[in-house]
């Protein structure tokens, strides 16, 4: 599967589709998501274009995935989760329940 760059994630980090912003920075783009699942439900994704995890874990290099997951605690700790209960879950692959092509991680907490 190739990645395709008119994908929703794509058309959002594109500025195309608006979202409902947690944080951004050079890596990484978060924001709550339109169908939440949980009373705090936040997509996080990278700004590169990797297919699902396992394309992000092969192919980003080391400083990228680093500062990816140094991204994802940064979010964890705006939204006040660090010392809370929260989940992080993502899908890998159409049999693995991913529906956006696009690697992404939900954030899901109940406060």
């Amino acid at each position: 599967m190739r990645y395709d760059k008119e994908n929703i994630f794509a058309k959002i980090l594109k500025g195309e589709i608006p979202c409902d912003k947690v944080f951004e920075n050079n890596n990484v783009l978060s924001f709550k998501d339109i169908n939440p699942q949980a009373k705090t439900h936040i997509l996080i994704i990278p700004k590169r274009p990797f297919l699902d995890i396992s394309d992000f874990l092969q192919n980003a290099d080391n400083l990228y995935q680093s500062n990816f997951w140094k991204s994802v605690d940064e979010i964890i700790n705006i939204l006040g989760l660090r010392d809370k209960g929260f989940q992080i879950k993502t899908h890998k692959g159409k049999d693995g329940g991913q529906e956006v092509f696009h690697f992404h991680l939900h954030l899901l907490a109940e406060i």
